[in-house]
C-alpha cells in the first residue's frame, strides 16, 4: 500500500504534468463528460459507444472502436459513429496494428492502442496479448498535430482504464449469478436430499431394536424352556451381531449429525447472498454442544496417533458453559483446532522425566477484557510439543500462511484464518501462547 507522502508526492506530479498538457477547455471538458457518462451507462455497449461518441460531439472527428468483447473472445468492432449498426463485431483491418504511441495509418486515421490495467489482467475474463484491449481510431481531419496524438493518447488510456473495469465487474456479475444459481443447486440436490439420510437412520435404528427384541425372546425362551442350551450359540451370535449394529449404527449417526451441521452451516444460503459469512446465533453448552461432540468424532484417530486427552487439564464443568454462538460455526473452529492437534502434537518430557503426549481444552475468566466491566471466556485448545518459533507467530492466523514446521505436513494454511475470522464475527479475538510443555491456541468470546 502506498504511503500518504507518496500519494501528495504523485498528486504534485500530475498537477505539473497537466500544466504542461496545455489542454483546451474542450479537451478537458470530453475529459469530463467521459468520467460523469462512464458512471452514468451500465450496459457495455453504451460505454462503447460513448467511447467515439465524445471524439465527434467534442472535435468533429469520427471513431471506430475495437475492443475483445468478452462474449466474442476476439479483438472486433464494437462502436462506429458513421452508419453505427453496420458492420459491427467483424476483424480490424491491416493498418490497424498494435503500437506502443499514436501513430497516423496509410488511411491518414489516427491509431491509438487501448491498454488495460497489467497488475489486473488475471482478473479479466480472456487473456490479451501484451496487455492490448483493443484499438481507438479517429479520422475526418486532414492531419493530426504532437498536441492531437497526446490528448487522445490520454483519451485512450481512460477508456482502457474504464473498459477494464467494466469487464471485471460484469465477470463478477456472472461469477454471483453462478454462485446463486449454485447455491439452489446446493439446497435442492444436497442439503434436501441429505434430510432423507434422517428417515434412513430413523428406520435402520428400528430394525437394530427389532434385532435387539429377537435376542432378548430367545434369551427368555432358553432360560424357561430349553434347560440343555440348544439355543445358546444362536444366541451368542445374535449378541455379537446385534452389538456390531448399535455400534456401527452410533458411528454413522455421529458422521451424520456432524456432516449435516458442517454442510448446512458452510453452504448457508445467506453467506452467499451476502458475500461473507453470517451468524445464527443461540444459547447452548458450549461442553455438551460443540466441544464433545467435536473431541467423540477425533477420538479414535487421537489414540491412533498416541495423543491422550488430558481431562483434569481441561477444566470446563457443562454447568458453567452455556454461551451465545453459532454452533454450527464454533463446531468447525474446534474442528481445525483438533486437526491442527493431530498433525502438529509431539512427545515432551515432563519435570519428573515423564514421556507424554496429550491434548487439553478448557477456559477461563478475563476480567475487564474488552473494556471496564466487559469480561471475556478465554478458550483453550492445548497440545505437547516444540514452541513455535517467535517470528511465525504473528502470522499464524494469516490465510494461506504455513508454519516451518507444517511443510511437510498436507495443508492449506486455511484453518487458522477461519478460525480468526469465526471468533470476530462473534465480536472475539483469537490468539497463541507457548506454555511449559507445549503450545496453546486460544480464542476470546465477550462473556
Amino acid at each position: 500500500m502506498a504511503s500518504l507522502k507518496y500519494i501528495y508526492e504523485r498528486i504534485e506530479s500530475k498537477k505539473r504534468d497537466y500544466a504542461s498538457y496545455k489542454f483546451t477547455e474542450d479537451e478537458n471538458n470530453a475529459f469530463k463528460a467521459f468520467f460523469d457518462l462512464a458512471q452514468e451507462f451500465d450496459e457495455i455497449e453504451d460505454l462503447y459507444s460513448m467511447c467515439v461518441a465524445i471524439p465527434r460531439a467534442f472535435f468533429g472527428l469520427e471513431a471506430k472502436l475495437y475492443a475483445i468483447d468478452p462474449r466474442h473472445k476476439e479483438l472486433v468492432l464494437v462502436a462506429k459513429t458513421e452508419e453505427p449498426g453496420l458492420g459491427l463485431y467483424t476483424s480490424p483491418p491491416v493498418h490497424v496494428k498494435p503500437a506502443g504511441h499514436a501513430y497516423v495509418s496509410e488511411a491518414r486515421s489516427l491509431i491509438l492502442t487501448i491498454h488495460g490495467k497489467e497488475v489486473l489482467q488475471d482478473q479479466l475474463p480472456f487473456r490479451p496479448v501484451d496487455n492490448v484491449l483493443g484499438f481507438l481510431e479517429l479520422y475526418g481531419r486532414p492531419d493530426f498535430t504532437p498536441h492531437d496524438m497526446l490528448f487522445f493518447e490520454k483519451y485512450a488510456n481512460r477508456i482502457g482504464f474504464n473498459i477494464h473495469n467494466r469487464y471485471i465487474l460484469e465477470k463478477n456479475i456472472e461469477h454471483l449469478r453462478f454462485i446463486r444459481s449454485l447455491v439452489n443447486d446446493i439446497e435442492h440436490n444436497i442439503i434436501v436430499p441429505n434430510m432423507i439420510y434422517k428417515l434412513l437412520l430413523r428406520n435402520l435404528k428400528d430394525k437394530v431394536e427389532k434385532n435387539l427384541d429377537v435376542e432378548r425372546l430367545l434369551t427368555a425362551y432358553e432360560a424357561d424352556k430349553c434347560a440343555d442350551g440348544e439355543f445358546a450359540e444362536i444366541i451368542e451370535e445374535l449378541r455379537d451381531v446385534n452389538t456390531g449394529l448399535v455400534q456401527e449404527f452410533e458411528n454413522i449417526e455421529k458422521h451424520y449429525k456432524n456432516m449435516s451441521l458442517f454442510l448446512e452451516t458452510l453452504l448457508r444460503r445467506s453467506h452467499f447472498d451476502k458475500g461473507r459469512l453470517t451468524l445464527r446465533t443461540k444459547q447452548c453448552n458450549m461442553m455438551r454442544d460443540v466441544v464433545r461432540p467435536q473431541l467423540e468424532r477425533f477420538a479414535a484417530r487421537f489414540r491412533e496417533m498416541g495423543i491422550a486427552i488430558n481431562e483434569q487439564a481441561s477444566g470446563m464443568p457443562e454447568e458453567e458453559m452455556i454461551t451465545v454462538v453459532d454452533v454450527g460455526l464454533m463446531s468447525q473452529v474446534y474442528a481445525n483446532l483438533f486437526s491442527n492437534a493431530l498433525k502438529y502434537a509431539e512427545e515432551i518430557t515432563d519435570r519428573y522425566g515423564e514421556k507424554k503426549k496429550y491434548l487439553s481444552y478448557g477456559h477461563e475468566v478475563i476480567k475487564d477484557c474488552f473494556g471496564p466491566a466487559k469480561d471475556g471466556i478465554k478458550f483453550n485448545v492445548f497440545t505437547t510439543g516444540r514452541h513455535i518459533p517467535p517470528e511465525e507467530r504473528r502470522k499464524l492466523y494469516e490465510d494461506g500462511y504455513r508454519g516451518s514446521n507444517a511443510l511437510k505436513r498436507p495443508g492449506t494454511g486455511h484453518g487458522l484464518a477461519f478460525i480468526k475470522n469465526i471468533i470476530e464475527l462473534h465480536g472475539g479475538v483469537a490468539g497463541y501462547e507457548p506454555t511449559e510443555y507445549g503450545n496453546n491456541f486460544y480464542f476470546i468470546l465477550p462473556r
